[in-house]
Order: structure tokens, then C-alpha cells, then sequence
């Protein structure tokens, strides 16, 4: 057998499923890319244009205590032990008690940059994802000679493959943040005298702005990048083989 049976239903669906991909990613190239430009500028100008970082400082609403009268209380608790028969106390207790204030909440500077940058990520994951899926179902039958297309296909699939790696990294990022300022809250709520685990968590919260700025630009650079680079070799993506292309199969 030198070639593959396929019913014409089949080929049908396939074919159906390629020209729907072609269609889908020729209007992304050609107009939500430049949409999606501009609608990330806004938001560099907007929401992630803070200079003054300490704008991004959210009050911890965590008491320090009075020294004097935290030494009268571990007193009269070693006393009242001391009544019960309870000698050296019971320490796992102690540091099960919770910290000596409510609920500390997020950052809201920062959760608001969240909800803006978060599905912006997730649109460019799908847009590469469909771009990508797009340029390999141009990808003709291999043969000997006339390759140059092909390999500016490979090249610019190999660039968006590399840009969605970088894209999803940003989502780990997100996840780290949180649990890292977690467990800066839980060390100052702890040990309330501590300024370093206070100011930590202030750290740690300018730090995320100026990344989702980062990230931002990034998705904005991206969306530049895909545009560009697709249309100055539209026609190497198209038609790797030029006119002959039409005839080569598609895998």
C-alpha cells in the first residue's frame, strides 16, 4: 500500500476541520492581534502605570502587642497552671493559638491587576495555540529540493512553541506569589515585633505589581512579534512551495 484509504466522509471532516483553522487563524493575524495591541497599551497606560510604588502598600491589620502587659498575661496563665497542676504548660497549644487579629485579606492594587492580566493570558495561550495548529496544517508533503518555505514554516512554529512555554510560566509565577506572601502574613501575624516580616509582605507585593507589568509589556511585545513576523512571511507560510504548494498534501 503506498498510500492511506481514506473515506471521502473523512476527508471531508479533515478538510473541514483545516479550512476552519485557516479561517480562525487569518482573522486572529489580521485583526484581533492589532485589537489586542492597543487594548494592552491601555492597560500599561492604566492600570500598570503607577510610578509611586508605595501606592501599592496595603495595610496589615496586624496589633503589635504591649511587651508589659504580654509578660503580666504569660504570668497570670504560668499562675493559674501552676493552680490546675499543670506544670511547664502545654506549648503545642500555645503555638496552635491563632495571631492576635481578623482576617488579613489581599493586596487589592495588586488582585485588580490580576483579574485584568490573568485571561489576557489565557486568550495569548489560545492564540498560539491556534497559529501554531494553522502553520503545521501547511506544512506540505516532504520531498527533495525547493525546502526554503518549509523551513521558515519550522522556524516561526519553533518561535510561537518557545513563546508559549514563556507565556506559561507567567501563570506559575501568579501561584508563587500567593504562596509566598502566605507565608509572609503567617510570619508577621506570628511575630508581630519582627519589622522585617511586615515589611516582607509590602516587598513582596511591589514586586508582583512591577512583574505584571512585566508581563503585560510581554503580552503586548508578543502579539507585535506574531504580527510581524507572520506577515513578512505570509506568503513562505501559505505557499511554502509557491504555486505548486496547491497540490502537496497536507498531514
Amino acid at each position: 500500500m503506498t498510500s492511506l484509504d481514506m473515506s471521502p466522509a473523512s476527508k471531508k471532516q479533515l478538510d473541514g476541520f483545516s479550512q476552519k483553522i485557516t479561517k480562525e487563524a487569518e482573522q486572529l493575524i489580521s485583526k484581533v492581534f492589532p485589537e489586542k495591541i492597543a487594548e494592552m497599551d491601555k492597560i500599561l497606560q492604566g492600570s500598570c502605570s503607577l510610578k509611586d510604588l508605595s501606592v501599592v502598600r496595603a495595610p496589615l491589620d496586624i496589633p503589635i502587642p504591649d511587651p508589659a502587659k504580654e509578660e503580666l498575661k504569660k504570668k497570670k496563665k504560668e499562675e493559674k497552671e501552676a493552680k490546675d497542676g499543670k506544670k511547664g504548660g502545654a506549648k503545642g497549644e500555645e503555638e496552635d493559638e491563632g495571631p492576635p487579629c481578623g482576617p488579613i485579606a489581599c493586596n487589592e492594587t495588586v488582585e485588580k491587576l490580576f483579574k485584568l492580566i490573568k485571561p489576557e493570558i489565557q486568550i495569548l495561550k489560545e492564540c498560539l495555540n491556534t497559529v501554531s495548529m494553522w502553520i503545521q496544517l501547511q506544512v506540505p508533503r516532504i520531498e527533495d529540493g525547493n525546502n526554503f518555505g518549509v523551513s521558515v514554516q519550522e522556524k516561526v512554529f519553533e518561535l510561537l512553541t518557545g513563546t508559549r512555554t514563556k507565556i506559561e510560566g507567567f501563570q506559575t509565577q501568579i501561584s508563587k506569589y500567593y504562596s509566598e506572601r502566605g507565608d509572609a502574613v503567617a510570619k508577621a501575624s506570628k511575630q508581630p515585633h519582627v519589622g522585617d516580616f511586615r515589611q516582607l509582605v509590602h516587598e513582596l507585593d511591589q514586586h508582583q505589581y512591577c512583574e505584571l507589568r512585566i508581563v503585560a509589556l510581554e503580552i503586548r511585545n508578543t502579539y507585535a512579534m506574531m504580527y510581524d513576523v507572520i506577515i513578512k512571511n505570509f506568503d513562505k507560510i501559505k505557499k511554502p512551495r509557491g504555486d505548486l504548494s496547491s497540490k502537496a498534501l497536507i498531514y
